[in-house]
């Protein structure tokens, strides 16, 4: 973790139904009520992913919950598509992924970075029922050890 990063959210739900192969750090672009209710944790990315538009990488499937001090004037749809901010190499190296038959792409994280909102995507392919079960059985394993472990020292 870097310096200067205050971690928002996570999608724990992305790491269980993908492989992540590949991460990126974009900007997003919000309007200013957006990035209050940021900065007060109401951001749910469980159903996000993102889609190519045009040469450009969009947000979909977002809900930021309008911030509840803005009034009628500072309200924004709260789930509505959102510009990501990628350099031109990464979003040519998306693009040829996404085309790959299998390959999606999930925000897996929110996070403030010097003060400004970041989404952390990765490049994702599903995982099938069973490598979901493995992954399961070996969380449930490694806490069982872990305990025995700490039983064991006591």
């Amino acid at each position: 973790m870097s310096e200067g990063r205050k971690i928002i959210t996570r999608n724990r739900k992305a790491a269980h139904d993908y492989h992540l192969e590949q991460r990126f750090e974009a900007g997003l672009v919000l309007t200013g009520s957006e990035i209050k209710s940021i900065r007060e944790h109401k951001i749910n990315l469980q159903d996000g992913f993102v889609q190519e538009k045009n040469g450009e990488m969009w947000l979909l499937n977002v809900h930021i919950t309008p911030y509840d001090r803005s009034g009628t004037y500072g309200y924004v749809e709260p789930v509505r598509p959102r510009k990501l901010l990628l350099n031109k190499r990464e979003i040519a190296t998306i693009i040829t992924h996404i085309r790959q038959k299998g390959y999606t792409v999930v925000p897996t994280e929110v996070y403030l970075k010097r003060g400004l909102a970041k989404v952390e995507i990765a490049l994702a392919r599903g995982k099938k029922l069973y490598d979901k079960r493995q992954a399961i059985a070996k969380r449930d394993s490694e806490r069982e050890v872990r305990q025995a472990l700490k039983e064991r020292y006591r």
